[in-house]
């Protein structure tokens, strides 16, 4: 559900800046996003048109509360995105779900354990949510090792919890993490 006039506020780390989307994203988003590397390892279809990326980033990104583009300072470059949602399999309303993606030129290098740690302190500190979970593919290991790494606890699997775009059923690994 799309939040109107709620402007989610710039968080700092040493080397990311974690802005609200801006229209102008749409070539750098579209530009990750059509790597089908990074869409199968988060469940949606490789982009194909510029196009679909702007109608994403309007219908997705642009004016969520919560959602941020991840710019790498350096080079004031679009490599990402990370947000908090409401969890959808819980009815707790201080409950978020985490969910992120980076391009895959960037993996490797720290940059999403660095954003999901300000995220998380965010999210604890600012708006004083009590839960943040995340769910991952069993396949995708890296997504497994950035929860790890900020002390996400394993909670199970969700047996055949989602269709993707290309018809096959994925299991959800689950992990939460309660404030601190």
């Amino acid at each position: 559900m799309k939040s109107e006039n709620i402007e989610s506020p710039t968080l700092h780390t040493e080397r990311l800046l974690l802005r609200p989307f801006v229209e102008n994203d749409a070539e750098q988003v579209f530009i990750c996003c059509q790597n089908p590397n990074l869409g199968n390892n988060a469940g949606w279809k490789p982009h194909e048109t510029f196009e679909e990326s702007k109608e994403i980033l309007q219908t997705v990104f642009i004016g969520q509360e919560n959602i941020w583009a991840i710019i790498l300072k350096e080079k004031q470059q679009l490599i990402g995105s990370i947000g908090i949602v409401p969890d959808p399999k819980r009815e707790n309303p201080q409950a978020r779900m985490l969910g992120y993606w980076l391009d895959e030129l960037h993996w490797g290098h720290g940059y999403m354990t660095e954003a999901v740690q300000t995220v998380l302190e965010y999210s604890f500190t600012k708006i004083k949510i009590s839960l943040i979970t995340a769910n991952c593919y069993p396949h995708n290991e890296r997504s497994q090792n950035v929860l790890q790494k900020n002390g996400f606890i394993y909670e199970g699997i969700l047996h055949q919890a989602e269709l993707i775009y290309n018809g096959q059923i994925y299991d959800h690994q689950c992990y939460y993490l309660l404030a601190r």
